[in-house]
């Protein structure tokens, strides 16, 4: 694992911040601060919320609530998939037996 540490810099709404990071990091967080930077703007133009320090933490929920249930959706179909995986297991087993019980 590498120690190497680059600093690399991201504009979020009109500022700019220097951010230290591992160099095979660097993309990830390019286009994290994109995406944070997009919806702290959705945010500020809707003009409902006002102070960058309230928009960030608007964002900051907006984007914890996105990923908790993009992963509820992920661990619904990882739970749908291996239903499936074990339904074919099963079958698999029962057409094995059978050839098995034929070939006695």
């Amino acid at each position: 694992m590498s120690t190497e540490r680059l600093t690399a810099t991201v504009n979020i709404l009109d500022k700019d911040y220097r951010i230290t990071c591992p160099p095979e990091e660097e993309a990830s967080l390019l286009e994290s601060a994109r995406h944070l930077d997009s919806k702290m703007r959705e945010i500020r133009n809707s003009g409902k919320v006002i102070g960058v320090e309230r928009i960030a933490v608007m964002a900051a929920l907006n984007i914890a609530h996105e990923m908790l249930r993009s992963g509820q959706k992920n661990q619904l179909q990882s739970s749908e998939t291996q239903e499936q995986i074990d339904s074919m297991l099963k079958k698999l087993d029962g057409a094995l037996q059978k050839n098995h019980e034929l070939e006695l």
